[in-house]
């Protein structure tokens, strides 16, 4: 399968896999799999996959960023 770079935010799908994630936040698959786990992410479940809407992520870490800007 051809692997799809993004150049910025309005190329990404309307909803983003795990692979999708890792590789706009340049972690790992696994790291990105933890963090698809975790409490406040806005991930969801349809059958088997993993799903992020596009527009929560992108809050989610406009967010993170506003918290993590002075560690």
């Amino acid at each position: 399968m051809k692997k799809t770079v993004y150049t910025n935010y309005d190329e990404l799908p309307v909803m983003l896999s795990v692979p999708d994630v890792a590789q706009i936040m340049g972690i790992a698959l696994d790291g990105a799999y933890t963090l698809v786990r975790s409490k406040d992410f806005p991930a969801f479940k349809v059958g088997s996959r993993i799903i992020i809407p596009k527009d929560k992520f992108l809050a989610w870490l406009d967010k993170m960023c506003a918290e993590k800007a002075g560690f």
